[in-house]
């Protein structure tokens, strides 16, 4: 074989990986930030956001962190949820409650391999832990939701299983919606939970930005729908 012919054959080797590379590209990057309105019934009940902080180290194992708060009359939750780095599936979910005045802080670990979330609540001087397992790998809504923008195929019809430690979902892809929020009208694709719990439109954009999520937040019937996006930075 002549080194031409050698040469091309490394660079069209080259420029296929690159192309490749350039596939599995991120839908989102660290120090993406998604505010949200809380509704209920129609009317603001308060503030939501959802950030993606990116690299973190938790138990000694690579992760990422997704960070979720909601602030309310009365009522403020915190989610510190880190994902496993490759699966996206939850490790640790550190969550600060406080309803009421009455406050309380939850500690959820994840044992992937074991199909098993240990929970350790502390409110005050009470303290208690808890242990379920299932048959399957144990998730947690937001985990699910950017798992999902990051490896989804977003095809009609495609049903999924969300097992959450207290929760067996079925979650559908159910169809394509148009969406007006903020003044703006979006192409956004449409899932649904089973039995009815959840609610989420993504937009069709290569971002699939969650633009509205109904039944996430724990207080009532209510829906979060997205206000302001900023968008993260690929380092």
């Amino acid at each position: 074989m002549s080194k031409g012919a050698l040469s091309s054959i490394v660079l069209s080797v080259f420029f296929t990986t690159c192309v490749f590379a350039a596939d599995i590209k991120s839908s989102f990057a660290p120090g993406e930030k998604i505010t949200y309105a809380i509704k209920k019934m129609g009317m603001k009940a308060g503030t939501a956001t959802l950030s993606f902080q990116g690299p973190a180290k938790i138990k000694g194992r690579d992760s990422v962190l997704i960070v979720f708060t909601a602030k309310a009359l009365n009522f403020f939750d915190e989610e510190k949820i880190y994902v496993d780095a490759k699966s996206f599936y939850p490790l640790v979910v550190e969550r600060n409650l406080n309803i009421f005045g009455k406050r309380e802080k939850i500690t959820e670990e994840y044992l992937t391999e074991k199909h098993l979330v240990k929970i350790s609540k502390e409110a005050g001087k009470q303290k208690s832990e808890q242990k379920i397992e299932k048959r399957a790998i144990l998730d947690n809504i937001y985990s699910f939701i950017f798992r999902y923008r990051q490896s989804g195929q977003f095809k009609i019809g495609e049903v999924l299983q969300m097992h959450l430690p207290t929760k067996e979902l079925k979650v559908k892809l159910d169809s394509t919606a148009k969406l007006k929020i903020a003044g703006n009208e979006y192409s956004t694709y449409y899932m649904t939970s089973d039995p009815s719990q959840y609610a989420m439109w993504f937009d069709t954009s290569f971002k699939k930005i969650p633009l509205r999520i109904d039944g996430a937040v724990g207080f009532g019937d209510t829906s979060m729908v997205m206000v302001k996006y900023e968008e993260g930075i690929e380092k």
